[in-house]
């Protein structure tokens, strides 16, 4: 199995939770590879495998500034996504009742709009719970590989 986590980030929490990821899951069967989305296409989907969307959220709900070029090349070339998989991990802060966890929550729209099927539920971080990211991140991820798997063996 071959996963690729993208990673918007500002301040560097999600490319930190991505890290933690990427070193929980690869365990010799999984090959997994953190990129942070600087400078990434649209064309990065065309990659073997399934995708993690490890992004926080920027200012009045934007995707991270690294972000920002992959989330308008998906907006502006609409390729067809019908084949990927992926998964949220998406980091905010609830005292921004307004915007909470809304980079995330752009990714994970504009993705489903272009034929992406998510793995299991978006994740949701709160910077304001006291408990740190990167340990909800390891314990987010296998869980979802965990639901890769069983839809894996469903279809089989």
């Amino acid at each position: 199995m071959r996963i690729t986590i993208l990673v918007g980030t500002m301040t560097g929490t999600a490319q930190l939770c991505a890290q933690e990821m990427e070193l929980a899951l690869d365990d010799g069967e999984a090959r997994v590879e953190a990129l942070l989305m600087d400078g990434l296409g649209s064309g990065v989907f065309e990659r073997d495998g399934v995708f993690i969307i490890c992004t926080s959220t920027y200012g009045q709900g934007d995707v991270p500034d690294n972000a920002r070029a992959l989330y308008e090349d998906l907006q502006r070339k609409r390729p067809d996504l019908s084949r990927v998989r992926y998964g949220v991990f998406g980091l905010g802060d609830r005292t921004y009742a307004e915007t909470f966890n809304y980079g995330p929550k752009r990714f994970d729209d504009i993705l489903t709009e272009l034929g992406a099927t998510r793995i299991g539920e978006r994740h949701q971080h709160d910077a304001s719970s006291g408990v740190l990211p990167e340990e909800t991140a390891v314990e987010w991820c296998q869980q979802w590989v965990s639901k890769l798997q069983e839809g894996n063996r469903a279809s089989v």
